[in-house]
């Protein structure tokens, strides 16, 4: 018969075998552990990963600006002083340009006078008129000179044929008073002949008398040669002295007129001065009486209106409103540390994030990146800026995403300049012991087969 001892010992001993079994489930002690195989292969993985490629770059902040300066927010300035009559527009409008913004009244007395511009166009036409008399005036001067001198010419060779005359009677009386003076010699050689040759008593008398007779005929024509020779040089002299004063004469009348015309000249100048200093006055208040609507210089919307009320008064040179420009091409205005400016080139292709444009961003590999978008730098600034740091523009990639249409100026964003690719154990050691990224030369080839190439080489 079976004790109890046997009867109970199964139940003993499949209850051992269950605590037994629980253990080993709890406590894993005949299993093998996979933790080794993970750490390792986990090791293995980062050590793999330590060679891929990293892309160096340089980051930075800015904001969203536009590539040409007329592009950007306008200043919109009074160029006179005055008094604003009536706003055409307000805060937020959309306008064209030329579309008229404000209306303003003169201020100044020099100015108020409604017909000022009628008044000095008189003045102008009055002047003018003025300056066409004295020109015919003028005419009439030179054609008088002109008389003055043609008339001169005729006298002077009327004195001139006189003088020729009276110098051949000169000449003819000199000839006439030498052969009295002959006539006189052989008078005085027959009188003394006649003299002694009557003392002598060879001829009678009345010989002697009729050749005393005959003396004294010659002598008297001798006399009268000597009158007419010494007439005829008087008539000589006087001739000349007509002649000079004829000369002087007409030389004075002409001066005189030569003075009524350099007069006539001198007041067309200075009526042409005043001409144009009319023409000014009146181009002036002409192009004064235009400012007084202010337009729009470009299409775009009004902001900052400085004027709100009605008879403001506002100076010459001050802000009115300012325009934003409706077509803008937008750009990225980055700041960049002296010590990473020698790292940027034209042509540097650049990732941006921009301000309420969600981006999920791995700097060292931009293409797996999500919500960047592409720009390449097109200016870079040789002065420093006030912030120590020097200004790069950057524009937008035509080559990758477009920009948002609804990005605004003044919009913040981060960048980060694409570099050369390094291996990412290279980039760990840089950053710790906190060098700059290698120095290169970026280059951007022609267009071949249709793609856009560039070349990096490190130095």
């Amino acid at each position: 018969m079976a004790s109890e001892f046997d009867l109970l010992s199964p139940d003993i001993e499949s209850d051992t075998g269950r605590k037994l079994h629980s253990f080993d489930h709890i406590y894993r002690n005949y299993r093998t552990s996979r933790i080794r195989k993970i750490f390792w292969f986990i090791m293995v993985s980062m050590l793999l990963m330590l060679f891929l490629p990293w892309t160096q770059n340089i980051r930075s902040d800015g904001t969203v600006t536009t590539m040409r300066q007329e592009q950007r927010p306008q200043q919109i300035n009074t160029i006179l002083p005055g008094r604003i009559v009536k706003w055409w527009v307000k805060e937020g409008d959309a306008v064209q340009q030329g579309d008229t913004l404000v209306q303003l009244a003169e201020i100044k007395d020099d100015y108020l006078d409604p017909n000022l511009i009628a008044r000095t166009d008189e003045q102008l036409k009055a002047e003018s008129l003025s300056i066409e008399f004295y020109k015919s005036k003028v005419v009439a001067s030179e054609q008088q000179i002109a008389a003055l001198l043609n008339e001169q010419d005729l006298k002077l060779q009327s004195i001139d044929n006189k003088l020729i005359q009276t110098r051949r009677k000169v000449q003819s009386d000199s000839i006439k008073l030498k052969a009295a003076e002959n006539e006189m010699k052989v008078a005085d050689r027959q009188l003394e002949g006649a003299t002694r040759m009557y003392e002598q008593g060879v001829i009678p008398l009345t010989e002697f008398e009729r050749r005393k007779v005959l003396y004294q005929n010659v002598n008297a024509k001798l006399v009268t040669a000597q009158n007419d020779y010494n007439n005829s040089r008087q008539d000589l002299l006087i001739i000349q002295l007509d002649r000079n004063a004829a000369i002087q004469d007409y030389a004075e009348k002409i001066a005189k007129v030569q003075g009524e015309l350099f007069q006539s000249q001198s007041q067309i100048a200075g009526g042409q001065s005043k001409v144009a200093k009319l023409q000014n006055q009146y181009d002036n208040y002409r192009i004064r009486s235009g400012q007084y609507y202010i337009l729009a210089p470009q299409t775009g919307q009004i902001i900052k209106a400085q004027k709100s009320g009605i008879n403001e008064i506002v100076k010459d040179g001050e802000m009115i409103a300012e325009v934003v420009p409706k077509v803008q091409q937008l750009a990225a205005e980055i700041w960049v540390q002296p010590m990473d400016l020698q790292l940027l080139s034209i042509g540097q292709p650049v990732r941006f994030m921009f301000d309420g444009f969600p981006a999920i961003v791995f700097s060292g590999w931009p293409s797996a990146s999500y919500g960047t978008f592409g720009g390449k730098v097109f200016a870079i600034e040789s002065n420093v800026s006030k912030n120590g740091m020097f200004r790069v523009l950057v524009q937008e990639d035509a080559g990758d995403k477009p920009w948002p249409k609804n990005l605004k100026m003044g919009t913040g964003l981060y960048s980060f300049a694409l570099l050369q690719d390094v291996p990412i154990w290279y980039e760990l050691w840089r950053q710790i012991n906190g060098f700059p990224p290698d120095f290169y030369q970026y280059q951007e080839n022609q267009k071949r087969k249709g793609e856009n190439k560039t070349e990096k080489h490190k130095y």
